[in-house]
């Protein structure tokens, strides 16, 4: 029996708005027929405009979509509909069904194409040439050296010329655009933060910025883990076949939170998981079109066991999900366990010596109480506090965060850094997650 998801949960999914008002009409029974969930799916037939009804089916552990209408919406309307159809009981979507022989040939030809993708990558790394490898990266580093050589000189600029005396935004973006050409696609992503910056906080920016830019000059000199995270920063990236390859980490997975933020390019979705057995905590990247939501969705509160391969650097936080051994299984009873705001300042000292670049730390707080003051919000355990980010959250969010409280010491999850707290997951009295923003 598939454990239904929260109706929080399928919300999330939404690729858009409009497809949350639509997929809100398909939520009940009226539209639906031949509806079941098992082995991994759910499905159903949606009465549409047409004659034909429109086949609508959802791999879970995945999850994916298939619906026989013609949006070009990831999930579509129909298949947000069944979710949330799913969701709110068995009573119209039943467990333990057969398969329809069209849901079972979708589902069992996407292993059978997941298997030949991977054999493909596979033949495909025993093919490359190692010596044209070697080269082309060669290529590369000495063109992202240039780069960050140009960068460094631009900034010094910068700064004989005056900060009062910003440059335009335009130059910011030429600036930017010759780091694309050097192959140096992060130093580019932070260059054109330096136009969105406020006055007082430029030259923090300039400063951090030429410190990265000088590091990745001398990247041979510096220690193993320091240098791969100077890499990552920079733009460098590491095949995901690879890091598959080992060494992995397997462990049984709670989901803290996660969030998706949009752009006019992509929709990129963080999934924050923390190991029963290792205690590690890791971030999950997943990206989607616009208009289309990200394929990677775990349910918070949840537990997964399965295998997790970490990008190398200083402080190995984001990873990629390997091997899955089981579908996501219903977490703990219990809020996870947390420390002090005071301990979570300590934490986060502690790995921004190791990665001078490092924003904010993923944390877990523990009996905390969220409190607005003159100069924002703030959360407090009585003997410490941490303010929370200004502009991290909505008013609406931060004031459901203060309803879930009630007055009362929360659990709460979310990234700590030296702007403050951004939180992402509260747990309310009865210790069901409540995801916020």
């Amino acid at each position: 029996m598939e454990e239904r998801w929260s109706t929080e949960h399928v919300l999330s999914l939404a690729p858009d708005p409009a497809s949350l008002k639509a997929a809100g009409k398909l939520s009940g029974p009226g539209p639906w027929s031949s509806t079941g969930t098992g082995q991994g799916a759910l499905w159903g037939l949606c009465k549409g405009s047409g004659s034909t009804p429109y086949r609508t089916a959802v791999e879970l552990g995945t999850p994916a979509y298939k619906c026989s209408c013609p949006s070009r919406k990831f999930p579509c309307k129909h298949a947000l509909g069944l979710l949330l159809l799913w969701a709110a009981g068995p009573a119209a979507v039943p467990d333990g069904a057969a398969r329809p022989d069209w849901v079972a040939e979708w589902v069992d030809g996407r292993g059978e194409a997941a298997a030949e993708r991977a054999a493909k990558q596979r033949a495909k790394a025993a093919d490359a040439d190692p010596e044209a490898a070697r080269k082309r990266a060669e290529k590369r580093a000495a063109r992202v050296a240039a780069g960050a050589l140009d960068l460094r000189l631009r900034l010094a600029d910068g700064v004989r010329r005056g900060l009062a005396d910003p440059l335009p935004a335009g130059a910011w973006e030429e600036v930017a655009a010759r780091m694309v050409d050097a192959q140096a696609p992060g130093l580019a992503a932070k260059v054109r933060t330096l136009a969105l910056a406020p006055q007082d906080e430029l030259l923090e920016e300039y400063a951090m910025l030429h410190l990265l830019a000088g590091a990745y000059g001398r990247v041979a000199e510096l220690p193993e883990a320091l240098a791969a995270t100077v890499r990552a920063r920079v733009g460098f990236t590491t095949d995901t076949a690879e890091l598959l390859a080992g060494p992995t980490v397997r462990d049984r997975w709670q989901v803290l939170g996660s969030r998706d933020t949009a752009d006019d390019r992509l929709t990129t979705r963080r999934v924050w998981l923390r190991g029963a057995k290792t205690g590690r905590t890791a971030l999950l990247l997943a990206f989607g079109r616009p208009g289309q939501a990200p394929d990677l969705a775990l349910p918070t509160g949840r537990v997964l066991e399965a295998e997790l391969a970490f990008h190398p650097g200083a402080h190995p936080l984001r990873a990629v999900l390997g091997a899955r051994h089981g579908d996501p299984e219903p977490g703990p009873a219990g809020p996870p366990a947390g420390v002090s705001p005071a301990e979570a300042l300590a934490e986060y000292g502690a790995a921004l010596a190791a990665d001078p670049w490092l924003e904010g730390r993923p944390v877990v707080l523990s009996e905390v109480v969220p409190v607005r003051t003159p100069d924002g919000w703030r959360l407090t355990d009585g003997r410490g506090t941490l303010a929370v980010r200004r502009g991290a959250l909505p008013d609406q969010a931060l004031w459901r965060l203060a309803a879930v409280s009630a007055g009362h010491p929360v659990t709460l999850f979310g990234e700590c850094g030296h702007t403050g707290f951004t939180p992402v997951t509260a747990w309310d009295a009865e210790h069901r997650p409540v995801t916020l923003g």
